[in-house]
């Protein structure tokens, strides 16, 4: 079995999602791997990763506004408060949603489906720069 790691690097501008399929399949492919796995990982537990809908951009819109409501800011439940108040709710998204994926490697090529992207899912207002391991096991 042969393995192959890569992080990458996403800068993000304040909550939203971030598509990094183009910098996911560009990388597998120059890794000449006919047929695995490639994992993905994020390094972070304010932020998510997720396989979403990558023509419409009202999909990403709805989305953002659905978790936005279901975990709303300033409940008055939440003691973690010290960060702000996104901080919180960007946890609890982190862990209704995912920290990592795997896709199959078919044929050299991420095997994603026609309009399925890979996008990592900004949970806090602020800047940050999100790092995210790629893997593939082979």
């Amino acid at each position: 079995m042969s393995s192959k790691q890569k992080v990458l690097s996403v800068a993000t501008r304040g909550q939203g999602l971030y598509e990094f399929t183009r910098d996911a399949e560009l990388w597998v492919q120059e890794q000449a791997t006919d047929v695995g796995v490639c994992h993905v990982f994020v390094k972070h537990t304010s932020c998510s990763l997720t396989i979403q809908e990558n023509a419409d951009p009202s999909a990403k819109t709805d989305l953002e506004n659905w978790l936005n409501r279901l975990v709303p800011e300033n409940d008055p439940l939440y003691t973690h408060t010290m960060e702000g108040p996104d901080d919180m709710p960007a946890h609890i998204k982190a862990i209704l949603t995912n920290v990592s994926l795997s896709i199959p490697i078919v044929n050299g090529r991420l095997a994603l489906g026609t309009w399925q992207g890979l996008y990592l899912w900004e949970h806090r207002h602020h800047s940050n720069n999100r790092k995210i391991i790629l893997h593939i096991s082979a």
